[in-house]
């Protein structure tokens, strides 16, 4: 496996500038390259399920060049947020220029910055990449999922109490509040019950959630000082593009999963059928592997260059952008993936 079609994650940022560089409707020209070139690219080119070898996995997991592209990713993520909030108090912008450069930097915060974070903070084994996955989601006002996604999702994935879960027949628009409020809510819990297995008080600071707000708010502080208020303005909306595409993507990766209840009442162990997976080859080298999420779910501890594909799981008929097009229309949606649930 060749590692450089893993750079296309940076066209992102790069068709942000251009657009910019353009202006008028070209500042949209991320939104046309992620929700309109990706999915016919992955029509066009098809799937790839090859899964490397043992030898190969080995190879690939010590090769330092796949983690260096994922950690470049933070600073080309802090600069973007950083420079997006002085173009849009520093510079004349229409009413179109502004609506699509706002999408557009939000759209590659969540391709980037969180779906890059989102491999980081899995390496629970050193302490540098959930380091720069934490910085990338403290640019989008998502601190707190690097506590609920590894120790809430991954441990009640496909179960009713995972607020991360989309149920079969709800909407995306009902599924967004209720897992982005539960999401929260999981993360300040899971916090509050390590506490209490250390014996330790509940301060405010203690809890990692509350720590993590406070950064935040320094952030919009810090660009307030810097720039005026337009930039905090700019800061939340673009936060809000980057954290809504991230829960479509939550949607259409566990829609309508269910793990069984065993005859002691706890929940079957997570098997790669409870995750919907995508061989579509374009999108996997854009999301770093990310559709190939039944075997993420399986063995979390790997890493995006070794992940399998399991031909047993339900597939996608489509890649993550496209799917994400359709999650936006329920009736679509719902007469074309209810039928392929199990």
């Amino acid at each position: 496996m060749n590692s450089l079609p893993f750079l296309s994650i940076y066209i992102l940022p790069l068709s942000v500038l251009i657009g910019y560089g353009l202006g008028g409707a070209y500042n949209f020209l991320a939104l046309v390259f992620v929700f309109g070139l990706l999915p016919l690219l992955d029509v066009l080119v098809g799937k790839n399920t090859r899964n490397p070898s043992e030898q190969e996995e080995e190879t690939l997991s010590e090769s330092r060049v796949f983690r260096f592209i994922t950690w470049a990713c933070m600073p080309v993520q802090v600069i973007l947020v950083v420079w997006g909030a002085y173009v849009v108090t520093h510079q004349s912008l229409t009413p179109i220029e502004l609506t699509g450069f706002v999408l557009s930097v939000g759209i590659t915060s969540g391709a980037l910055g969180i779906n890059v974070s989102h491999e980081l903070i899995h390496r629970v084994n050193n302490r540098l990449e959930p380091f720069l996955g934490k910085i990338m989601l403290a640019t989008v006002c998502y601190l707190h999922w690097a506590i609920e996604h590894v120790r809430g999702h991954h441990r009640t994935v496909a179960t009713p109490p995972d607020p991360a879960t989309a149920r079969r027949g709800e909407s995306f628009y009902a599924f967004w509040p209720r897992t982005v409020l539960g999401g929260l809510q999981s993360a300040h819990q899971i916090e509050a019950d390590r506490l209490a297995r250390q014996g330790k008080q509940p301060g405010r600071l203690q809890n990692a959630v509350h720590r993590y707000v406070a950064i935040e708010l320094v952030i919009a502080a810090a660009l307030w000082w810097s720039f005026g208020f337009g930039a905090v303005l700019f800061f939340l909306a673009q936060s809000l593009v980057a954290v809504s595409l991230l829960e479509a993507v939550n949607y259409l990766e566990h829609y309508g999963m269910e793990r069984r209840t065993l005859e002691d009442g706890r929940y079957e162990k997570v098997k790669p059928e409870h995750s919907w997976n995508a061989s579509h080859r374009i999108t996997n080298y854009f999301l770093f592997n990310l559709q190939r999420h039944s075997d993420h779910h399986y063995r979390p501890n790997r890493r995006y260059q070794i992940l399998r594909d399991f031909g047993q799981s339900p597939q996608l008929p489509n890649g993550y952008a496209g799917m994400v097009l359709l999650a936006l229309v329920p009736p679509l949606w719902r007469w074309v993936m209810d039928k392929r649930l199990p």
